[in-house]
């Protein structure tokens, strides 16, 4: 089985990754009330035109709208009976404008929190992680990226439960939180221990998204770097959000993400994109910056 992902990065050395999908399927009047993942089904042609969107940009990674597809979410939203539809549809999708693009699933959190601290298990996670990933790579995912999680125990879970049904690339990328002894998870995890822990799993990449802007990341990737031989995911925040007159503002520009891309790669990232509030203009920039730093390597 070819490995898109390791032959694309091993020609190109720093993928591009593609942007928010939450915040940009906001910004759609239809969207409003709705759970996004329904919009598979219901409103296919505003996810086809974020994923195309994303490609158009320069991207050689997209996700697909199914971050919050598991059996828990759904059932709290009353759709769980349409787990292999919402899933399915999410990934071809995204593949109708991929191209030589590579297409990974999305796989966020339960919403659950596991025992002591709640009622989940983590046969009951895992369980439900493997469900999942098993419609999204029967549907044709070249991977699996396991996002934003805060707890390193459930993303465990998700590793376990997507490497006990494929051999695709699986990338599990974590949200930090920033106090002052540094970064960590909100259960107190240090992205060295996070790290180190993901790569004895057996994932493909390891990363972080969400939670801060572009500036964050720089020492979150070194710390991340410094302890595994695996490639770097990292898909920041377009700085911190403000509400500004009643309406969620990221204020950090394109152009000043794409500023810090060589800072990015110097540190050692393998792949970089972007999560809340950056848009497929972000996209490009990011991409003209890999671009640019290594023609002139």
């Amino acid at each position: 089985m070819i490995d898109k992902f390791k032959k694309t990065l091993d020609e190109k050395k720093v993928l591009v990754a593609d942007g928010a999908w939450g915040t940009e399927i906001a910004k759609n009047e239809i969207s409003r009330g709705q759970y996004p993942e329904i919009l598979n089904l219901t409103h296919p042609e505003i996810i086809e035109d974020i994923a195309r969107k994303y490609v158009e940009a320069g991207a050689d990674i997209i996700l697909t709208n199914t971050f919050g597809g598991n059996a828990f979410k759904l059932k709290k939203y009353g759709v769980e009976e349409k787990i292999v539809e919402i899933n399915k549809r999410g990934v071809e999708l995204s593949l109708k404008f991929a191209n030589k693009t590579i297409v990974f699933a999305s796989i966020g959190p339960t919403g659950q929190l596991l025992e002591p601290y709640g009622d989940m298990s983590e046969k009951d996670a895992e369980l439900c992680f493997r469900q999942q990933a098993k419609i999204l790579i029967d549907s044709g995912a070249d991977g699996i990226v396991i996002e934003t999680m805060s707890d390193i125990r459930e993303a465990l879970c998700a590793l376990r439960g997507v490497k006990s049904i494929t051999d695709k690339p699986v990338v599990v990328s974590i949200t930090f939180n920033k106090n002052p002894s540094g970064y960590k998870t909100i259960m107190g995890t240090t992205p060295e221990e996070c790290a180190t822990l993901i790569e004895k799993n057996g994932a493909t990449a390891v990363g972080a998204n969400c939670g801060f802007g572009i500036e964050d990341f720089i020492t979150i990737a070194k710390e991340i770097k410094s302890s595994v031989a695996l490639p770097v995911w990292l898909k920041p925040n377009a700085g911190i959000p403000r509400l500004v007159s009643g309406k969620t503002v990221y204020p950090d520009t394109p152009q000043h993400m794409a500023s810090f891309v060589p800072h990015l790669i110097e540190t050692g990232a393998s792949v970089i994109g972007g999560c809340c509030g950056t848009t497929p203009e972000y996209i490009s920039e990011i991409a003209q910056a890999v671009f640019s730093y290594l023609k002139n390597k």
